[in-house]
């Protein structure tokens, strides 16, 4: 099945080709493409996103859910507030000084939760909102240059850093040297168990003036539960605002508001 969606899904992956990227086959190369990946996708102020999610579990129906989510990049703030559907909405995760919190309007309480906690029961973790900071999180080694779908892609292998709270410790990625946009990513255990696929069909970009340049984002997302056989989720990125946020926006009161 991966094979089948990789082909279908690489074939509008890759953005025009852009200003040739490092050469990650020496180590200057290797860290410089790193932190260009991190670069592209880090605004250096506020952003709220509406994302559609769409969750496949085995032997079950469908879950659709719409999600709000807030960040602070400065400040490396995140906030998850879920709108749609009716059970889930009013649901929120907060992420703040390292610490991620899950608030259940039904009960009144938080939660203290960890980097790989399944957001509202899908296969979508935190960091897969937030901005992408890998060279903080991980050393890397360049494994070769391998074809994905029709695509000419390098292969690069990352492990996480000592006293890093990441969600996996060794993360796979394959980059397209046209666009320099990530196609692939695999997250694998401390046991070297496959747990995640991911696949980033589209990319797109905005003009963030708080960066003063481009901010470019994964418009669609595809997980896949590398344990849990015939389990995925879909999340597509519908709406992109990078006007800044309220001031009290972060913090528990606020989406205790919004919950009532």
């Amino acid at each position: 099945m991966h094979r089948l969606l990789a082909a279908l899904l690489l074939l509008a992956a890759a953005a025009p080709a852009r200003a040739a990227a490092p050469d990650p086959g020496t180590p200057a190369g290797l860290t410089a493409l790193v932190k260009l990946i991190d670069d592209r996708q880090r605004n250096q102020g506020d952003w709220k996103a509406l994302c559609y999610l769409e969750a496949k579990e085995k032997g079950k129906t469908d879950v659709v859910s719409e999600l709000l989510v807030f960040r602070r990049d400065a400040d490396d703030k995140q906030l998850f507030l879920f709108t749609k559907p009716k059970a889930e909405a009013g649901k929120g995760y907060l992420r703040i000084e390292k610490n991620l919190w899950m608030y259940d309007p039904a009960t009144g309480r938080w939660e203290r939760r960890t980097e790989r906690e399944r957001i509202g029961g899908t296969d979508t973790r935190r960091g897969d909102l937030d901005e992408s900071k890998l060279a903080d999180e991980y050393d890397a080694a360049y494994v070769g240059v391998e074809p994905l779908g029709k695509y000419q892609a390098w292969h690069l292998s990352l492990k996480a850093k000592a006293g890093v709270d990441v969600a996996f410790p060794q993360v796979e990625l394959w980059v397209d040297q046209a666009s320099q946009n990530i196609l692939k990513r695999q997250e694998v255990a401390l046991s070297g168990r496959l747990m995640r696929t991911a696949y980033y069909p589209r990319w797109k970009k905005v003009h963030s003036p708080s960066k003063g340049g481009e901010v470019w984002f994964p418009e669609e997302m595809r997980f896949f539960d590398e344990i849990e056989k015939g389990n995925s989720t879909l999340v597509l990125i519908k709406e992109i605002d990078l006007r800044p946020l309220e001031a009290n926006l972060f913090t528990k009161a606020w989406l205790e508001a919004r919950s009532r």
